[in-house]
């Protein structure tokens, strides 16, 4: 470019010289010697022709243009901050990784006991009648079925397979291949191959083997572990399930017993309690079993927050924000809730996030003296809960609640114009029996 510029430069030296001047001889021309004549007389001095300024003019153009910076724009201020808190939250995080893990979420802080509103979930064994908090339900189960075992073997084998196997897509066929065996030997009673069931089998193995319990139905109903030497080959033996003598007539009732069976599962505790009136009724300190978020699935978390984050600086579609809003309500698995009584008594019970509003109303219902009677409960909006079928994470009930509980304005005013009584407490008297205060 540079070298384009120098020719230019002499051609316009070259043309537009006056007299006596010395001309330099430009690179591409080199005009021949001439004797000198006399004096022309003077010539106006001309400018560069047309296409040499129309390329100096382009040459020019190209080197002073310069990408100039484009104005940060809304958006990219948005998306800077977001950096900036990011980054900063990061750097906090990798400081104290082990304090980040219990104060991250309101779930996994330090929790006082005697500033908790409720001291845990918990729920009772339908076998045995316990209650025990929510992480040691499992246990107490296989204790219950254990305990069983003693009274029923084969029920208790029965709820072991179905209970203490996750996959129930295994258990099911588990179980169908089961009851093929059973009814091998029930159809065949005469056939002793159909007795004898090989522990090697690839069936077994892959379908029977790998349960939880399914050993001891076997043994329950009958059959005992024997080492059988293989026909045909010396000192070659396998282990197989013989039924033993007179087991027969009992396999058909066992194996219809061993298809209807279902999961044992623990049932939650209302941890019903009755208040006095207080003004502390709408505040709550849940503890970490209310919430779905583990130490473990804290990273995962921080994640979907930073998602979140960015996602507030763009425009999102209805439909993106009614999976966020999903994605929010399942957080939390259990529900708080309070039901405060005209007369300034105070009900609470704990409740799955996803029961319908029907399992509350069904709750306070069986509380009242007058249950016959029919009421209304206020969300804290002042709304009234009239769709029962909805989920009360839905409702905007989850993790807790403060509710109103308020007779049906109809059925009230039929009885004062009736010249009823007027119903001094709601509760049921053995209820208030024990009352406790609301710290």
């Amino acid at each position: 470019m540079k070298k384009f510029f120098q020719d230019i430069k002499a051609e316009l030296q070259f043309k537009g010289a006056g007299p006596g001047q010395k001309l330099s001889e430009s690179p591409r021309e080199r005009a021949p010697k001439e004797k000198p004549k006399a004096d022309p007389p003077p010539k106006c001095r001309q400018g560069p022709t047309n296409e040499a300024q129309m390329a100096a003019a382009a040459a020019l153009a190209r080197l002073e243009q310069k990408p100039k910076p484009r104005p940060p724009s809304s958006q990219d201020a948005i998306r800077n901050q977001v950096k900036k808190e990011l980054m900063a939250e990061a750097a906090a995080s990798d400081k104290g990784a082990a304090v980040d893990q219990k104060n991250s979420l309101p779930a996994l802080q330090e929790e006082d006991p005697s500033m908790l509103s409720v001291s845990g979930v918990y729920f009772t064994c339908p076998l045995t009648g316990a209650t025990v908090r929510k992480d040691k339900r499992e246990a107490q189960i296989k204790k219950a079925i254990l305990e069983h075992a003693a009274q029923d073997p084969v029920a208790a084998a029965v709820m072991e397979i179905h209970t203490c196997n996750r996959d129930r897509e295994k258990v099911k066929l588990g179980v169908e291949t089961i009851a093929k065996y059973l009814d091998n030997i029930h159809l065949h009673p005469e056939e002793e191959k159909y007795r004898k069931i090989k522990l090697q089998n690839k069936v077994f193995q892959e379908r029977i083997h790998c349960l939880e319990g399914t050993h001891k139905f076997f043994q329950a109903v009958g059959f005992e572990k024997a080492t059988l030497s293989v026909p045909g080959q010396e000192e070659a033996t396998e282990d197989f399930y013989v039924l033993k003598e007179g087991k027969l007539g009992d396999l058909k009732e066992h194996k219809e017993k061993l298809l209807s069976g279902e999961p044992l599962r623990a049932q939650l505790d209302r941890q019903l309690r009755v208040f006095k009136p207080s003004p502390q009724a709408s505040r709550f300190e849940l503890p970490s079993d209310f919430f779905s978020i583990t130490a473990e699935e804290l990273k995962r978390e921080q994640r979907l927050r930073t998602e979140a984050v960015e996602k507030a600086s763009m425009l999102r579609t209805k439909a993106m924000r009614e999976k966020e809003e999903q994605r929010e309500l399942r957080k939390y698995n259990y529900a708080l809730l309070r039901i405060r009584f005209p007369d300034g008594y105070i009900l609470q019970g704990t409740f799955y996030a996803r029961e319908p509003v029907s399992a509350l109303y069904q709750f306070v219902r069986e509380t009242l003296q007058n249950n016959w009677l029919p009421f209304e409960l206020l969300a804290p909006g002042g709304h009234k809960l009239t769709d029962e079928s909805m989920a009360l994470n839905e409702c905007g009930l989850v993790p807790s609640a403060l509710l109103t509980f308020a007779w049906d304005a109809d059925v009230m005013a039929d009885i004062k114009a009736s010249g009823g009584e007027h119903m001094e407490s709601v509760l049921k008297p053995d209820l208030l029996l024990a009352v406790q205060t609301l710290s």
